[in-house]
């Protein structure tokens, strides 16, 4: 049986378990500890989304739970007379909202300053939660009806409900992680500089991806209070709980459906053995603390993950996955001519679609480009040049907006795009490849394509990307450069030139108006340089307009007319290919006295 078959059998056994154990056992212990393992899963399951997916770890997650008991808490006694149950959904909203504010404020901050926001966060709401005593009555809480069911009952509802918004939290994890929000998520954790410059929306998905990850458990937390019929801010904003659902997703595995929820039930086991057995108190702090050490260290990627890659490796033997793939030689451009729009070179307007205008950089009192100006013609092979230090791969950080110009003009198809960031200037049609590639490593081939956002739209957030139309535009891509048998493979196990090939296809997914490629031919073999300089003449050929960067001479100057040669941030001249060899200049500040190029006889 295949290792995803036995997953999904012990997921369904697991889930049969929990529903079938309120009605066969009466035991209150056990009844509270999978209540308890219940609301924990959702918490962990919720933080996975913009822990595990996007990669903002957050001590502040435990504070949703404690939000929507609150909610359900002041609701209750304010409104008695109406249903308690109602307001399960509004606790969900509410908590939603909270998290819509927290993500704005916490836009720019990731790694440790994202941390501390979070942990601030939890002890304002706390403190909040104390001192407004007229609505939460304080450190002497709030005490909500009891339910009017039948005792015989008992938790049923409890249980039932919580099940019930573990399956809608797994189903809104599962759906995320499929869509073009979910590659998008992940891109961000991989590398957020590189996935704005495909066109992802990183303010908004951040924060759709703040919001996800609180509406559902804010959900729980009501149901929670429910539960305990009493909340103070000490038991509902504690760092403890906080604490409890981070390492329960990190336990089981972040970003994987099942892992949150594997993990949950392990540390209500450990927490409930902690005080029953150790003595809880202090215990329990040295017992987690200790546990997220060894995780770190041990687990990095959990419990789940670490099995399927044991399962991989056995099956496998130890051979890598790569054994026996090779690159292909390539579709013909007529297959994607449905996702990359091509044009007749007849129909091409004689203009620049790419100007640059007195452009400037200084890092500290180092001027790294300090005046530059040039033009793209648009349905050009334009080259960039010049000797290391003269601003080439600066100037497409400033392009791009990888790095904010401090003065100048960037103008793209007769539109002014300095000032916008990086997915805007991609969905104006700007596309760049890196001068060391940088694809997501921890996403397959696929994936990485798909991940492009052309277009931002809610609509377009939630299209599936790993099949349909997105699935097939990307895999024509693939076939076209020739790496469609290494479709499903992680991006870290590719060769450079592979990865290469890759990022021409993740770029061409974005179908731009302008594509910066910055030393394509740069670290590959021969054979990969005349394939690469092949897809740029055909591509061109059919409209497609190229900046190019690059050191090796032949490549440029048999593609590129015309050339611009950079020398200490500036430009210092323009021609053909025949006019830039031939340049006194360009020979003294770059390509030297002896430079000939094979196949031409110097005058």
């Amino acid at each position: 049986m295949q290792p995803i078959w036995v997953g999904r059998v012990v997921a369904l056994a697991a889930g049969v378990l929990l529903v079938v154990f309120p009605l066969v056992s009466d035991d209150l212990y056990y009844e509270n500890m999978i209540i308890l393992s219940l609301v924990f899963a959702i918490g962990a399951s919720g933080l996975s989304i913009i822990s595990g997916f996007a990669g903002y770890i957050s001590l502040g997650q435990g504070a949703f739970i404690g939000l929507g008991g609150y909610t359900i808490g002041v609701l209750a006694t304010k409104l008695p007379d109406t249903n308690v149950w109602l307001w399960v959904p509004v606790a969900g909203g509410v908590a939603a909202l909270v998290a819509l504010v927290l993500g704005l404020v916490s836009l720019r901050s990731r790694g440790p300053s994202f941390v501390i926001i979070t942990v601030a966060f939890l002890f304002l709401v706390q403190v909040i939660a104390v001192n407004w005593v007229s609505l939460t009555n304080g450190t002497a809480g709030l005490t909500l009806p009891l339910p009017t069911w039948d005792r015989d009952i008992a938790n049923l509802p409890f249980h039932y409900t919580l099940l019930g918004l573990l399956g809608l939290q797994l189903l809104m994890t599962w759906w995320i992680r499929r869509t073009k929000l979910g590659m998008g998520l992940i891109a961000i954790r991989e590398d957020e500089t590189k996935a704005a410059t495909i066109g992802i929306n990183l303010p908004t998905q951040k924060i759709i991806a703040f919001m996800a990850s609180a509406l559902v458990v804010g959900m729980a937390g009501a149901v929670y209070g429910y539960y305990l019929t009493f909340i103070d801010p000490r038991g509902m904003f504690s760092i403890l709980l906080s604490v409890q659902l981070v390492l329960s997703m990190l336990i089981g595995g972040k970003a994987t459906l099942w892992g949150p929820v594997l993990g949950a039930f392990l540390i209500e086991w450990l927490n409930e053995t902690a005080n029953n057995d150790w003595g809880g108190g202090n215990i329990r702090l040295f017992l987690f603390g200790g546990l997220l050490v060894v995780v770190v260290i041990f687990l990095p990627k959990g419990i789940l993950p670490a099995i399927e890659s044991g399962l991989a490796w056995a099956r496998t033997r130890g051979r890598a996955g790569l054994v026996g793939a090779r690159i292909g030689s390539g579709g013909s451009l007529a297959s994607i001519t449905d996702r990359v729009q091509v044009v007749d070179r007849a129909e091409i307007p004689d203009r620049p679609v790419l100007e640059v205008k007195n452009l400037v950089k200084h890092f500290g009192g180092v001027k790294a480009v300090d005046g530059a100006s040039f033009v793209v013609p648009e349905g050009s092979i334009t080259g960039l040049i010049g000797p290391n230090g003269s601003g080439k791969t600066t100037i497409f950080n400033l392009i791009d907006d990888t790095v904010h110009a401090d003065s100048g003009e960037i103008w793209l198809d007769g539109q002014r795009i300095d000032g916008r960031p990086s997915w805007d200037r991609a969905h104006r049609g700007l596309g760049r490849t890196f001068q060391i590639t940088r694809l997501f490593r921890e996403m397959t081939v696929l994936e990485n394509v798909v991940a492009v956002q052309r277009t931002f739209s809610v609509a377009q957030l939630g299209r599936v990307a790993v099949s349909g139309a997105e699935a097939r535009a990307a895999d024509e891509l693939l076939e076209y450069v020739g790496m469609r048998a290494f479709r499903d493979q992680k991006a870290h196990a590719l060769s450079y030139g592979q990865q290469k090939l890759v990022e021409l296809a993740q770029i061409l997914m974005l179908d731009p108006k302008v594509v910066l490629l910055d030393e394509p031919a740069g670290g590959i073999n021969p054979a990969l340089i005349e394939r690469m300089g092949e897809m740029i003449r055909e591509l061109n050929s059919y409209g497609k307009t190229f900046l190019l960067v690059e050191h090796n001479m032949p490549f440029v100057l048999g593609l590129c007319d015309p050339i611009h040669v950079l020398a200490r941030g500036r430009t210092m001249t323009s021609g053909t290919p025949d006019e830039i060899q031939r340049d006194p200049a360009v020979i003294d500040a770059y390509l030297g006295d002896d430079f000939v190029l094979e196949g031409k006889v110097e005058a």
